[in-house]
């Protein structure tokens, strides 16, 4: 499978490419962080990241997008701007006909650590490792990318309304990452959506 994951963002706009074997193996195919500067028509900016993305999407023709699911938080400004990334991301892989899918940071941690509240620099180091990669890509935007990217195709391709994939929701016995993956979605649905990955 391949997928291609976008953490959404205005200034900073992490997109992470990688194929996913049958038995979980995970392999780079590319890693990017388009940017726009805070000066630029916000018009113009998100131009900028929709041309970003189709380019990336064409070159690549992944099997489906993950997104970063947005949510409410006390910076507006930054949550208006990761939510209109993020319709011109969805727009982008609609019209391509891609499936998409909207994955929350814990269910993202979880899936990657095992650990629905691990610090951004865990994943980070896991996200390496499972690329074998030497370091983790930076800026941090790049890494959650390739994070969103990797919790997606582990996780079993769920709908985009966040419901549970095959492979973790199945009868098969569960890892401890997909065991802790639906907790942390559980959690997701009871206690509200929790919060992006820190910046």
């Amino acid at each position: 499978m391949r997928v291609l994951g976008i953490d959404p963002g205005l200034t900073r706009c992490g997109v992470g490419v990688v194929d996913v074997r049958p038995d979980r193996k995970a392999a780079l195919v590319e890693v990017t962080v388009i940017r726009t500067p805070a000066d630029m028509p916000l018009e113009q900016r998100l131009l900028a990241v929709g041309t970003g993305i189709d380019e990336l999407l064409d070159a690549h023709r992944p099997d489906v997008v993950a997104i970063e699911r947005v949510f409410a938080q006390h910076n507006l400004r930054t949550v208006m701007g990761v939510a209109q990334v993020s319709g011109v991301a969805l727009h982008a892989a609609a019209r391509r006909g891609l499936r998409v899918a909207l994955h929350t940071p814990s269910e993202v941690k979880a899936a990657i650590t095992g650990y629905g509240s691990a610090d951004k620099k865990q994943v980070q180091a896991m996200v390496a490792r499972i690329l074998g990669l030497a370091e983790a890509p930076k800026p941090a935007d790049a890494a959650d990318a390739l994070a969103i990217a990797i919790c997606h195709a582990w996780r079993g391709s769920p709908a985009a309304d966040g419901g549970a994939g095959g492979a973790a929701a199945g009868g098969a016995a569960q890892t401890p990452a997909q065991a802790a993956w639906l907790a942390a979605e559980r959690s997701a649905r009871t206690s509200g959506v929790p919060r992006r990955l820190a910046r």
